[in-house]
């Protein structure tokens, strides 16, 4: 079976033996945890047995806890009484109580009492769906929540379009200084979303997490969409609006690794280091002080499996974002490791663990929602990411295109535009092994530290010139380059495009959250919406350059061709082009030569219109390029090819006429 996969990529052949062993461990341990007829989607329904449910006017709590001595429920119906009500012990680890319904109705606040040789630790439950925190004395505990029907109205939702991806965080998403919620990002922010041309939200943070600052990225209870902004059926109206508008909602779902908490987390639940994670220093991710997660665990499989199934089918999220691929591939996280080899890939320090859990979540996610979408976020370019399972691939629709903003960062950092080498950006453009999500910047790009790719072009120009009526020559280069990078990495870089909120009309500065450091101050963590629709601005300007780009490409649809086709490039010029679902995509990069009647090849024998450019007066250009038809045969030049007027720094964007 893996010969399959090596027909797709023969380079692999040295690793036939390697391919056939992620098989075969893949077949193990999926008949370990299924049985000899189980199924994956039948298996993953933790969250449907623990936890607190409804059962005969009963509230029925359960726990897996293999660890421990004894459990205690305690909370406002006991008065915090901590061993009132002890829950029976069952077989395999498994604990219980039984409540008439009254005495613990929704809104309860309840926590789990843990006993361990006679130490007592207190715990929010493993399976907790809401997680509140007092804001006076910062204390978590869980809020009782029952998934009540929610009045959905998105049945049979579908997108067949490639993932043009608006990647958000709702905290953030206000103006305003504070936590935004799920209800007003969806009423404020989706329809500006819609208006963009984006089919796709791909929402962080939506996971509870202790700290703010941590962007969602360590996460505490796995079943509980964060309190900060809002309820569940809040968190569900901003999905069931977003499918009404024919959006795709992916979910950020962190796998990798959890927080290291004990009270608002899952570590030490049962008094043990090793229920959900490595036990000693293996169980530690060195460099994010979280804990790492034992695949191999059957128990750990549920677990997460079960909180892919719940995602999917509570909140009809359409698929994920896995974080941390690269973290969880490698014994060493990857960390220092540059990936030069394939043997890299093929080594002791390979997760087998890890390969094969990832398997089995995408093997459970198609199962569910055959039109769900998982992305990779992998800077390592493991092979076979997005190939099937069963011929030895991982089960990914795409991997996130990480060396595509790298280029462009270093680029913007270190080397002038008028040293930019056009080999180099092309071969990073496509350069691929699998499906990619091009992208310029995420929010990775803008953190505190660092700041968006417009500011390192304009920096403090841009707290001075950016009205409309001003051209300082280095916020004319900032606007001129943000349009382009964005235009090219669309057009040439992958098989869909991803941009975080805000950028898509040059959102500057940086984030950063509200901690002791910066005072607790907001200043940083919003979007300044009003930068866009304040007229006398550029902002509103890249916008709707922005829109029309990603209308355009999609209108085309430029994704139904793998690849770009290059038809020519000049590195003395600074000239490229190519086409790609039809359309002709020209970039001219010098920052100050612009050509007239320059001869690009084509391959339609047609006259071919102007679509746009980035040099049109409404995206804040100077207007020089006349939107004309040009005709493609030129006399005396062998071939179909078109004349174009190429002024610098600028891009320009044609199709055939028929």
């Amino acid at each position: 079976m893996a010969l399959d996969i090596i027909k797709k990529h023969p380079e692999l052949q040295p690793f036939e033996g390697d391919l056939k062993m992620r098989i075969e461990r893949y077949k193990e341990k999926k008949a370990q945890v299924l049985g000899k007829n189980g199924s994956v989607k039948d298996f993953a329904n933790a969250h449907a047995y623990f936890g607190f449910h409804k059962e005969n006017g009963k509230r029925i709590y359960r726990e897996w806890a293999p660890g421990a001595d004894r459990l205690y429920l305690t909370g406002d119906f006991n008065n915090w009484h901590w061993k009132d009500h002890p829950l029976k012990k069952l077989e395999n680890g498994v604990w219980e109580i039984e409540l008439p319904l009254k005495d613990l109705p929704q809104g309860s606040k309840v926590m789990t009492v843990v006993d361990n040789g006679g130490n007592l630790t207190q715990h929010l439950p493993l399976y907790t769906k809401r997680a509140i925190q007092d804001w006076q004395n910062g204390s978590w505990c869980c809020e009782i929540w029952d998934d009540d029907p929610y009045p959905w109205t998105d049945e049979g939702f579908e997108n067949k379009e490639a993932p043009i991806i608006y990647e958000a965080h709702v905290g953030m998403s206000s103006e305003e200084y504070k936590i935004a919620t799920y209800r007003e990002f969806a009423d404020n922010v989706l329809p500006h979303v819609k208006d963009g041309g984006y089919n796709t939200v791909q929402l962080m943070a939506v996971m509870e997490h202790p700290y703010y600052g941590s962007f969602g990225y360590q996460v505490s209870n796995f079943f509980a969409p964060s309190s900060r902004f809002g309820t569940p059926d809040e968190l569900k109206y901003l999905i069931n609006k977003a499918h009404s508008m024919g959006i795709r909602v992916l979910l950020d779902i962190v796998h990798s690794h959890a927080v290291g908490n004990t009270l608002e987390g899952i570590n030490l639940f049962d008094g043990t280091d090793y229920q959900f994670f490595h036990s000693g220093g293996k169980g530690d991710h060195p460099a994010w002080g979280t804990k790492c997660f034992n695949y191999d665990k059957p128990e750990v499989i549920h677990f997460l499996l079960s909180n892919l199934k719940y995602w999917l089918e509570d909140y009809h999220f359409d698929g994920f974002r896995f974080d941390g691929v690269t973290s969880m591939l490698y014994h060493d996280h990857a960390l220092g490791s540059d990936f030069n080899s394939l043997d890299m890939y093929f080594s002791m320090n390979t997760d087998i663990e890890a390969v094969t859990y990832l398997q089995l979540a995408n093997e459970l996610i198609h199962d569910v929602n055959p039109k769900a979408i998982t992305i990779a976020e992998d800077m390592s370019g493991m092979p076979g990411m997005c190939d099937e399972v069963e011929e030895g691939g991982l089960g990914f629709n795409y991997r996130l295109g990480m060396g595509i903003p790298d280029l462009w960062i270093k680029l913007a950092k270190e080397v002038k535009d008028e040293n930019w080498n056009l080999g180099w950006i092309w071969h990073e453009m496509t350069f691929r092994n699998a499906p990619t999500i091009a992208y310029v910047e995420s929010h990775d790009q803008a953190l505190v530290g660092d700041k968006t790719m417009i500011f390192w072009f304009a920096d403090a120009a841009m707290y001075t010139d950016m009205n409309r009526d001003c051209h300082n020559p280095t916020i004319d280069r900032a606007i001129a380059l943000h349009k382009m990078t964005r235009l090219l990495t669309l057009a040439a870089g992958g098989a869909g495009y991803l941009n975080f909120m805000g950028n898509e009309f040059g959102h500057p500065e940086w984030i950063d959250f509200p901690r002791e450091g910066n005072g607790n101050s907001f200043h940083y963590c919003r979007r300044q919406w009003s930068l866009l629709n304040n007229e006398s601005l550029k902002y509103g300007q890249l916008n709707n350059f922005d829109r029309d780009m990603i209308n355009t490409v999609k209108h085309y649809d430029i994704f139904k061709e793998e690849y770009p086709t290059l038809k020519y490039m000049h590195e003395d010029d600074h000239i490229l082009a190519f086409e790609r679902g039809g359309l002709v995509f020209v970039f001219n990069f010098s920052p100050e030569r612009s050509f007239s009647d320059y001869i690009i090849p084509v391959s339609a024998g047609k006259d071919h219109k102007v679509l746009f450019t980035t040099d049109d007066y409404c995206y804040n250009g100077f207007g020089n390029i006349h939107h004309n038809t040009v005709s493609a045969f030129t006399p005396g030049v062998e071939g179909n090819n078109i004349r174009l007027y190429l002024p610098s720094r600028t891009a320009i964007v044609l199709a055939p006429v028929d």
